[in-house]
């Protein structure tokens, strides 16, 4: 079956057609800017083909149809037919605690996915978009959900509530509900086929790093333990989120500066975090380029962002009683080895023990970086969030999803 993955932010669409029988992305790309006059579609194979289409789309449902034409363009060779799209498979950021699975698109979905747009008021609406505009365009194609939030809905009550007064859980859903649960989904999975795990019986603990981050606690292939929170904000220092700071602090910046919590949560999430601590970039190529040039602020960054992601594996490594594997993915996971040694580094009395030079030469593939000898074996993975979503969709519209 061939699946159409959608990915829309308030003014982004972006997509992939994904060959499920192969698992091969067949075309992606994005439009951006909708509802811009600048609006763009750019567009990729992987023969490396790609094009950047100018054109004005009013909303998502013109730059659905922008992407569907490109899908059965003969410069492609794609799809000759808009038919052979078997299902479509969108990704939503909130969930709540009401699906803790995909699910196929109903008006019972719909309404609940409405009902956790305070919860994630800036993602919830686009990704709705996303879904309208496929009814209109593509309206034979069954559609399924797939929830950042799923994944970590196995977490225990200590593990996803706050220690606040209870009625604002009773009353607002106030508590830890974690993002990004595809990807630590997909990794957990997939290393436990690499190192000859039982699916479900492991320990492992995910580092999802890149310009937003989140460690996430497996165990036995379910999630007990994650960093984000009630919003993507908590947990490690990201490119421009701050990750976790004292309530008391924000509170009184917010006095001294008169501002309101709009732009408190916005100094918060985009102007925080490594560009906050830099004043040059939220970058991690940048700040390690800044770092190799001897910039204090790049070395006092990196060193922070490091650190926070060690006291999370640490902290990890306890609740789950040690572990059988760590792994990084993400963008920064995948591709910068002076964090992956940083963050290794000093625990091998926790049975973790890198391979610093064949750590220092992978970028981006598979490979278990430890040392032979250690107890504890360090991988790195790339994510693959698309083929979740897509496998997903294939499995809910062919009945078999567990």
């Amino acid at each position: 079956m061939k699946v159409l993955v959608l990915n829309c932010g308030s003014s982004s669409a972006k997509f992939q057609l994904i060959d499920t029988e192969s698992e091969q992305v067949m075309i992606k790309g994005n439009a951006e800017r909708i509802g811009d006059k600048e609006s763009f579609l750019k567009v990729k194979t992987p023969d490396g083909k790609s094009n950047t289409i100018e054109q004005y789309f009013r909303d998502h449902t013109q730059a659905v149809e922008l992407i569907l034409k490109q899908l059965t363009d003969p410069q492609y060779h794609c799809i000759s037919s808009l038919d052979e799209i078997g299902a479509v498979g969108h990704r939503v950021l909130h969930g709540g605690s009401v699906f803790t699975k995909s699910c196929l698109v109903t008006p019972e979905v719909i309404e609940g996915i409405k009902r956790c747009i305070p919860l994630g008021p800036l993602h919830n609406p686009a990704n709705l978009k996303g879904i309208d505009a496929v009814s209109q365009v593509l309206p034979k194609a069954p559609q399924v959900v797939v929830f950042d939030t799923s994944f970590h809905q196995t977490m225990p009550a200590k593990s996803y509530m706050y220690a606040i007064p209870r009625r604002f859980y009773d009353e607002y859903q106030i508590r830890r509900y974690g993002f990004h649960g595809t990807s630590p989904r997909y990794v957990s999975h997939r290393t436990c086929e690499i190192l000859g795990l039982d699916p479900d019986h492991n320990r492992l603990i995910s580092c999802h790093i890149g310009n937003g981050g989140s460690i996430c606690a497996v165990k036995d292939g379910k999630c007990i333990d994650t960093t984000m929170g009630l919003t993507p904000l908590e947990g490690l220092m990201m490119g421009t989120r701050s990750g976790d700071i004292d309530p008391a602090a924000v509170l009184y910046i917010m006095k001294k500066e008169g501002l309101t919590p709009d732009q408190m949560d916005h100094l918060l999430n985009k102007e925080s975090g490594v560009l906050g601590v830099t004043g040059k970039s939220s970058d991690m190529r940048d700040i390690e380029a800044g770092v190799a040039a001897g910039d204090e602020d790049c070395i006092l960054a990196l060193s922070m962002y490091d650190q926070r992601i060690k006291k999370y594996v640490g902290a990890y490594l306890a609740e789950l009683g040690g572990a059988d594997a760590i792994i990084f993915t993400g963008g920064v996971g995948e591709n910068q080895a002076i964090t992956r040694e940083t963050v290794c580094s000093g625990m091998e009395y926790c049975g973790i023990k890198l391979d610093k030079e064949l750590n220092a030469k992978v970028h981006g593939t598979e490979t278990i970086i430890s040392a032979p000898d250690s107890k504890v074996k360090v991988i790195v993975v790339p994510t693959n969030e698309e083929l979740v979503i897509a496998r997903d969709t294939v499995a809910i519209v062919t009945g078999k999803m567990k």
